[in-house]
């Protein structure tokens, strides 16, 4: 009896290990590509989702930039603005000083020509003066 419950227990365990093996499903070659087509779509999803923070932390970096380079430049167009208007004034400034100090040049000079033509005039007449005066002696 001893010997028939161990063929027993025998055939109990190579019948349930027969029947698992065979319930077990065998991986064919289309499978395994499966899986591995599965695994590298996996990574390359993880590859996208890493590209894809790159871009937008690129794409942050630049707004940032361009928003600096905007400001400089709007700074820059100021600055030259203001240096125009400050040549703008400095030279009409210059401009109308010479002109004004022209213009008195001028004045004190017809003043010296007037003057010298009186000069001229009283010595002409002066001069001819002692001329008349000698000729009616």
């Amino acid at each position: 009896m001893k010997r028939l419950l161990y063929v027993v227990l025998v055939a109990a365990f190579a019948v349930a290990l027969v029947s698992a093996a065979g319930c077990q499903e065998s991986q064919t070659p289309g499978d395994k590509k499966a899986r591995l087509i599965a695994a590298e779509n996996m990574e390359l999803k993880k590859q996208i989702a890493q590209k894809d923070k790159e871009i937008e932390g690129l794409k942050t970096q630049y707004t940032v930039r361009l928003k600096l380079e905007q400001s400089k430049l709007a700074e820059c167009r100021q600055k030259t603005a203001d240096c125009q208007q400050e040549l703008k004034e400095g030279m009409e400034k210059t401009v109308n000083d010479v002109l004004v100090a022209a213009l008195e040049e001028s004045a004190k000079i017809r003043e010296e020509n007037a003057t010298l033509k009186e000069e001229i005039a009283k010595l002409k007449g002066e001069a001819a003066g002692p001329e008349e005066a000698g000729k009616t002696e």
